[in-house]
């Protein structure tokens, strides 16, 4: 996903946090149902570190999500509540059929995530425009999340290496 252009508004940088927000959604509603529709006779190969992963992976999303809000809040914008995205989630996406599923799954999220804030953070940057929120607030919660992103890309990598 590639913004390719400047974020020269409010109403562009609160569609573009919208859509932070609903990609937080849809990581932290795939990991929290990961370990629940896996078959039960993969359920015992999870080891406590794919667990953890997930735990951590779906509480750091809903994070997230918090902090984007908070700013889209302060646009005088409003999010997708939560559950929508949950009931979605359900429909569309089908369970993983083992733990290396859960894993690749849970890289391409962190992968999708890191490069979406990658690229707004570059949009925002390459644009003078003046938002309604403080740009260096805004910029210092992109660039966390950003980092938590990678550090979640790292993570699911060295579990995976752990495994092979």
């Amino acid at each position: 996903m590639s913004l390719g252009q400047r974020v020269s508004s409010d109403h562009q940088l609160a569609r573009l946090l919208q859509i932070g927000v609903v990609l937080e959604e849809v990581v932290e509603s795939r990991a929290a149902h990961h370990l629940e529709t896996l078959p039960p006779s993969e359920q015992a190969a999870v080891d406590e570190a794919v667990r953890e992963l997930l735990t951590e992976a779906a509480e750091e999303s809903a994070e997230h999500r918090e902090r984007l809000e908070a700013l889209i809040d302060d646009l005088d914008a409003e999010t997708v509540a939560y559950e929508e995205i949950n009931a979605l989630v359900d429909a569309q996406y089908g369970p993983p059929e083992d733990t290396d599923g859960v894993l690749y799954d849970q890289l391409a999220n962190e992968e999708t995530a890191y490069k979406f804030y990658d690229d707004l953070i570059d949009a925002i940057e390459a644009s003078d425009a003046e938002y309604a929120i403080d740009r260096d607030r805004l910029l210092e919660t992109l660039y966390d999340i950003r980092e938590e992103e990678k550090e979640g890309v790292e993570e699911v990598t060295e579990i995976m290496e752990h495994r092979a």
